[in-house]
């Protein structure tokens, strides 16, 4: 395992780029796993099947100067700032890793444990300590590729969250502030003598690899950061990628499942279906674009629907899921 030198660079246009270009461009087959660290100034990173506009709270981002950009993985948005530490695991996809999330997790709970932290995994893709959440995981695999990327709250500064998101739990959001306190942890408060993000990320190095000589580094050579930027011009930076359209629909169906929230919307009209949009933080290996147009067009009637989607998997979409519960949430 390598890691990769992003430089210091707190832009989260160009630190998702660089998580993109090692992904594809990195040597897989002859070093196993890269791991990357970085830290984003002030942002909202969305997930790939969110609805931007629903997720954050338009006039705190404009008026704070927040970015908001969407990632290639899915799961919700998060806030991240500098005194949130982030990590991506990329390697191959061996076909039993993704939705394993403690696979990728697991050296990161085990350096926290060790500095003391009594971290542990929670729910489907959480770290938390004491019952406070510390850490949220996501994961993209593409082309027999994936990376498994996490945050790590150190010293965020949780009270904006809840103004820079727009939660949506009734509960969370009379509450404010204080119940964001009361879920949400950063790993300082767990340490007699708190550390700088720096610090941090040395002490994780130098417990991952506690078995190596040195630490193995990979520096992007000058070509490698102009595709980089070539790529962050490209999506990153890009409005339609991180907002996109969001068309109004006359049929909106969603639930929360173990897999994750799926939200369905249509436009049906004379009992066919004229367009379709699925947003969610679920986690699938292909593109739910697939499903969009599969659906449109079709009759809005049972039969039709499970005839147009015969052809699919629905857990390479949306995680694991009864093809019944999606039925069900279909019609």
């Amino acid at each position: 395992m390598r890691v990769i030198d992003n430089e210091g660079i707190t832009d989260p246009r160009i630190n998702l780029a660089l998580e993109e270009f090692a992904l594809y461009h990195m040597d897989l087959d002859k070093e196993d796993t890269y791991l990357l660290f970085y830290v984003n100034k002030p942002s909202i990173i969305i997930g790939k099947n969110q609805n931007t506009i629903e997720e954050i709270n338009v006039d705190y981002v404009e008026e704070h100067g927040v970015h908001v950009v969407r990632r290639l993985s899915g799961g919700g948005a998060v806030y991240h700032d500098l005194g949130n530490l982030n990590f991506s695991f990329l390697t191959k996809d061996d076909g039993n890793s993704f939705h394993n999330f403690k696979k990728f997790t697991q050296p990161v709970v085990d350096a926290l444990n060790n500095m003391g932290i009594p971290a542990e995994m929670s729910g489907r893709n959480d770290l938390q300590a004491d019952g406070k959440k510390i850490s949220g995981n996501a994961q993209f695999s593409s082309r027999g590729r994936m990376y498994s990327h996490g945050t790590l709250m150190l010293d965020s500064r949780t009270e904006n969250i809840v103004s820079a998101l727009n939660v949506k739990d009734e509960k969370i959001r009379s509450k404010g502030i204080k119940s964001i306190k009361s879920r949400v942890g950063n790993i300082n408060d767990y340490l007699d003598e708190p550390l700088s993000v720096e610090e941090f990320k040395n002490l994780l190095l130098r417990h991952i690899f506690e078995d190596s000589p040195e630490i193995p580094f990979y520096t992007l050579t000058d070509e490698d950061w102009a595709e980089v930027h070539r790529i962050s011009e490209k999506r990153y930076s890009n409005w339609d990628w991180n907002y996109g359209k969001s068309p109004s629909f006359d049929i909106h169906r969603s639930h929360k499942f173990d897999a994750g929230l799926i939200d369905i919307r249509f436009n049906v009209r004379k009992g066919v279906i004229q367009s379709c949009k699925i947003y969610g933080d679920f986690f699938g290996t292909a593109e739910v674009a697939d499903i969009e147009q599969a659906l449109e067009g079709t009759r809005y009637e049972m039969d039709a629907l499970r005839e147009n989607l015969a052809p699919y998997r629905l857990q390479d979409y949306f995680g694991p899921i009864e093809d019944e519960e999606f039925f069900s949430l279909l019609y």
